[in-house]
């Protein structure tokens, strides 16, 4: 088995504190940088699963910083560089407490809350009559609440306002800003014969100027099908061929975990791992492109802590 790395715990000049996500571990440099290591954990149902997933901190972080470049005109964004395959280095904003998720199709959470007789997401009504994985006729945007820990809850966008959240300015500002990124992430996914479902994206501020922040465009943000068998599928009302982590949470389902109390997390195979391994990799080349470049994954503590230092000191 290849290495995974599922916890960093590094010490660099100027560094004020360490957050450790679900997934990554992020450095505040001076309240000036973040530093972001996307590890190799995993979650779903808002529960880091025990063991890491090889190459999945390589391929976020790869995915995260070709889209922020590509979106680069559309909003300004918070990378200045990556010094390394599992390290973007940006510029520290205060964080919005919302997600802004924007939904192109009827699938997954949207389609649990659906499938129980809600005819609004979000605040967003929907139509009766949909199907699994319909179109919507227009994306819809559906915010959460950023949780510190446990679960994020859906919001409305006027919940988000009167509550004072994000003002009614700020929130207008971000919510075209998703509108528009939504549009070009799925343009840039149809000419790779994918299509981008739904995904989320995290704004936050610097002085008065919004900023995206976090990951863009990745496995774990967003959810693809592919687009050539899609129209078949869903006329015959079979499941679609995904490119996401749904496919862990169906995993986890059936093996009788949602990450509710008193439940067990069921054992995760070198099998598994491998398999969750190859389908992260597998995503990375259909999203982007390119051939994934498998960085050695002996010595990856000492050379992410070598190349992040190498940064800061000319920085």
């Amino acid at each position: 088995m290849n290495e995974a790395i599922i916890r960093t715990d590094f010490e660099f000049p100027g560094q004020k504190n360490v957050y450790h996500g679900k997934v990554r571990d992020v450095y505040n440099i001076n309240d000036k940088l973040l530093v972001m290591v996307a590890t190799d954990r995993i979650s779903a149902f808002d529960v880091v699963l025990p063991r890491g997933i090889p190459y999945k901190g390589q391929v976020l972080n790869q995915i995260a910083s070709k889209f922020l470049d590509a979106t680069a005109d559309i909003v300004p964004n918070w990378k200045v560089a990556s010094p390394d395959p599992m390290v973007t280095v940006g510029h520290y904003c205060k964080p919005f407490p919302v997600e802004m998720i924007i939904r192109g199709y009827l699938t997954g959470s949207s389609w649990r809350t659906y499938k129980s007789g809600a005819r609004a997401i979000c605040g967003v009504p929907v139509p009766d009559g949909l199907k699994e994985h319909e179109r919507f006729a227009k994306p819809i945007v559906t915010p959460t609440t950023k949780a510190a820990e446990g679960h994020d809850e859906d919001i409305s966008e006027e919940e988000i306002i009167s509550s004072g959240l994000v003002s009614a300015e700020d929130y207008a500002k971000m919510k075209e800003y998703t509108i528009r990124l939504f549009e070009r992430g799925t343009q840039i996914a149809a000419e790779k014969g994918l299509i981008l479902v739904d995904t989320k994206y995290e704004f936050g501020k610097v002085g008065d100027q919004i900023y995206l922040i976090d990951e863009i465009h990745t496995p774990d943000s967003s959810r693809y099908f592919y687009a050539d068998k899609y129209e078949e599928r869903f006329a015959n009302g079979e499941p679609q061929k995904q490119l996401s982590k749904e496919f862990v949470r169906e995993w986890l389902m059936e093996n009788g975990f949602q990450g509710k109390e008193g439940q067990q997390m069921p054992e995760m195979t070198d099998e598994f791992v491998n398999s969750v391994s190859e389908r992260y990799i597998e995503l990375f080349e259909q999203v982007t492109g390119e051939k994934f470049n498998r960085v050695p994954t002996g010595g990856v503590l000492e050379r992410i802590e070598k190349n992040i230092g190498t940064f800061l000191k000319s920085h």
